[in-house]
């Protein structure tokens, strides 16, 4: 579990990212942002640092920092109780490189790899790399993660709306909602 301290010092860092993207975030937003470690307590190697503009009924919009190789678990997003589909999201490379994996056909010689000793938590492998300005949508109920290279990514996400509750992650030591000591 993060302390308050550390929970500070990965939200100054993820600002500089932010910065680095040119992307402008409010004093509220910045105070915001979330830290997700996923219960792992392992943050530079699986981790997700993000602000969500907004996450209604019908859309939902994030920007999203990864750090230098910092990779966010592989998962999917399943349709809804109520039938509907599940998320599905476009995500847009605004800084870095992004390399995106997603249930497919595999790619021969990956670009890079999943956090050493948990590949067995990772089967997705067809891979998408996005430069800035690229973007790529994922379908939803597909399984995907994703990476940062080594310079780290900043990553908008343009999806349906939100429901990391119901998300499903391959790595069952996995939890998605945050807490913070």
């Amino acid at each position: 579990m993060l302390n308050s301290d550390r929970v500070a010092q990965l939200r100054k860092r993820t600002i500089d990212y932010f910065n680095k993207a040119n992307i402008v975030l409010t004093k509220k937003e910045k105070e915001n942002i979330e830290i997700a470690d996923f219960g792992l307590n392992d943050i530079e190697r699986t981790g997700l640092q993000l602000v969500t503009y907004v996450n209604n009924d019908r859309y939902c919009a994030k920007e999203m920092v990864l750090f230098p190789n910092q990779c966010c678990p592989e998962h999917k997003h399943p349709a809804r109780e109520d039938g509907e589909p599940g998320k599905r999201e476009t995500f847009r490379c605004r800084y870095g490189k992004v390399y995106l994996y997603i249930d497919g056909e595999k790619t021969d010689n990956l670009s890079t790899k999943p956090p050493k000793g948990d590949e067995k938590y990772y089967t997705a492998a067809e891979e998408i790399i996005l430069n800035p300005g690229e973007q790529y949508t994922i379908a939803p109920n597909t399984l995907h993660w994703f990476k940062a290279g080594k310079e780290g990514a900043v990553v908008s996400e343009f999806s349906s709306n939100s429901e990391d509750e119901s998300d499903i992650f391959t790595d069952p030591r996995i939890e998605r909602i945050p807490e913070y000591e």
